[in-house]
């Protein structure tokens, strides 16, 4: 009799078999991209580490040095151009993964997302290793360091693409602001365990702060091969429906290209999505992809919402060491507060979003309202501990959380757009389309603050406003179309096509 099962199990059963693969995959996928940017941390944490103020550094009795101002470095990063060496590496990473981004997309659509997935993680874990066992090897050249980052980046672009299109391939569109706000997370996670992680072991022996992130991503690469499935119909569950929307939660002008689309049947036949998914398997082109409404616009507000973005993610560990005066491991500790408001700011973006029905104007005002915050930060965000806090956590949620509704949301979108008619592999293309102009951006980013921060981190600070700035420039026009169907100067139909 049900009334005598035990509790745990009565409540397993009141989930369908559906939910529970559904939520395995959310829960995979969040795991698999934590290690992934676990795995990119490190290295601005280990920054501080490799180039220090060696006067405050108590010297060894025995050590026979030949320089006392840079006895404590680690070379070739003890030179006065250290921060522009700091930035070829960070390029060398960001510049082989936006090219990377916009091969893989096509990959992903044409190759199992489990074993590429898995191969791009293994591969990852390997370079990440082998950048630490430089601190074994007592490797001083500046190209073995560039060239593991250039692999890294490469191998690294199999992860965000897979994942969004396997999470697309289980979800249809439902509240997807929110869903996907708090399954981003997984970017502000990882940088924050990657922190953690890196910050145990930087003053110590700084090569296990890599070394221990690669055997994370590693096991990850593992724990996909053997547990991944791709697509519902591989274990006999509920295709999606991504186009039924007539609880009318979702109508954003972006999404509303076809006028001929028959909602009453949508509904009523439940079959009819799954034939659609059957009719349109092929990969789309690139420039197909291009020309879904909506696609330039936020990609190209993703290039300069990145560029802050990473810049942050590269180089706020040794802004506040050199500002505040804190050291590697402190500093690295107070850095995880931006991604804890990155978090945040996410969930807020997809809430907003979804609320509103305003995926452009939500990504607007909070990139708009970041912008006077930035210059703040870098005035009064060092005046005490509490304002520290409360500046980066209120800037980590305004710069992240537009970043993270258009990497997730957003490209969901627009992967699964009327116009493709249910073709769901063009979702990895598309996604990668974003994402890798957002990588331009996220490569462009902490290179101007290698050339600008010699001259002042003011500077740096403008530079990022700037940028801040032009992202909202971009996004004005979808974002006039909102604003023109909220105040109901524009019909609400399906066949809505000026986006």
């Amino acid at each position: 009799m049900k009334s005598s099962l035990a509790p745990g199990v009565r409540f397993i059963t009141l989930f369908s078999r559906d939910s529970w693969y559904r939520s395995s995959i959310l829960f995979l996928t969040f795991i698999f991209y934590t290690s992934y940017h676990l795995s990119r941390k490190p290295i601005s944490i280990v920054k501080s580490e490799l180039h220090r103020n060696c006067s405050t550094v108590i010297r060894p009795a025995d050590l026979n040095i030949t320089n006392n101002d840079t006895w404590c470095d680690w070379a070739p990063f003890d030179q006065n151009n250290y921060q522009t060496l700091f930035g070829i590496l960070d390029n060398s990473f960001l510049v082989a993964y936006a090219i990377g981004m916009f091969f893989s997309g096509m990959f992903g659509e044409r190759l199992p997302l489990r074993y590429y997935l898995s191969a791009g993680m293994l591969l990852s874990g390997l370079f990440t290793a082998l950048f630490g066992l430089g601190f074994y090897w007592n490797i001083h050249s500046l190209g073995y360091y560039a060239f593991i980052q250039v692999m890294n980046g490469l191998v690294q672009t199999t992860g965000w693409p897979a994942v969004v299109a396997c999470v697309g391939n289980w979800f249809g569109k439902g509240k997807r602001g929110f869903i996907m706000g708090v399954w981003n997370s997984h970017t502000s996670v990882g940088n924050i365990l990657g922190s953690l992680i890196a910050g145990v072991f930087v003053s110590s022996a700084w090569g296990m702060s890599f070394i221990v992130p690669g055997l994370i991503i590693t096991f990850t690469g593992i724990l996909c091969f053997f547990f991944l499935v791709e697509k519902p119909e591989d274990v006999n569950c509920t295709p999606p429906h991504h186009h039924s929307d007539q609880d009318s939660g979702e109508t954003e002008p972006l999404m509303q290209n076809s006028p001929h689309v028959d909602r009453t049947i949508n509904g009523a036949i439940s079959t009819e999505p799954v034939e659609i998914v059957a009719e349109h398997t092929e990969a789309i082109s690139f420039c197909r992809a291009l020309r879904i409404p909506g696609v330039v616009e936020f990609s190209l507000c993703l290039l300069f919402a990145k560029l802050v973005s990473y810049t942050f993610l590269y180089w706020l560990p040794l802004y506040i060491s050199n500002v505040a005066h804190f050291e590697a491991k402190e500093a690295g500790d107070m850095s995880t507060l931006f991604d804890v408001g990155g978090i945040v700011g996410g969930i807020v973006a997809g809430l907003v979003s979804d609320y509103t029905g305003g995926r452009a104007t939500t990504c607007c005002v909070m990139l708009l309202v970041a912008a006077p915050m930035l210059f703040l930060y870098n005035y009064i965000g060092q005046t005490s501990l509490g304002v520290t806090i409360g500046m980066l956590l209120l800037c980590g949620g305004l710069v992240n959380g537009p970043y993270a509704l258009i990497t997730t949301a957003v490209s969901a979108d627009l992967g699964t757009h009327e116009s493709l008619r249910g073709n769901s592999r063009a979702l990895s293309t598309v996604t990668a389309i974003i994402d890798g102009t957002g990588s331009v951006g996220a490569a462009l980013g902490p290179l101007l603050a290698g050339l600008i921060s010699p001259t002042g981190w003011n500077n740096v600070f403008y530079m990022l406003i700037s940028a801040d700035v032009l992202a909202c420039l971009l996004l004005s026009r979808l974002v006039y179309k909102e604003v023109q169907r909220w105040c109901g100067c524009v019909p609400q139909a399906r066949g809505f096509k000026e986006i």
